[in-house]
């Protein structure tokens, strides 16, 4: 598999749209009203950033 067949791959892009959501969730649960909110919202938002920064890296390699 060449360079450009693997930055290509379904699976990349896949993985970044799973990323973006997630990161979106964690974003969004900063306004719920419970008593551990910026702990779960950081938590959720920092899984979704190693995620994108995971995909990333695999469509540059």
């Amino acid at each position: 598999m060449n360079s450009t067949e693997n930055a290509n791959a379904e699976g990349h892009y896949k993985l970044m749209v799973l990323a973006i959501v997630i990161g979106i969730v964690g974003v969004y649960i900063r306004f719920a009203d419970f008593q551990y909110v910026n702990i779960v919202a950081n938590i959720i938002l920092i899984i979704g950033v190693l995620l994108a920064l995971k995909s990333v890296f695999a469509i540059l390699k």
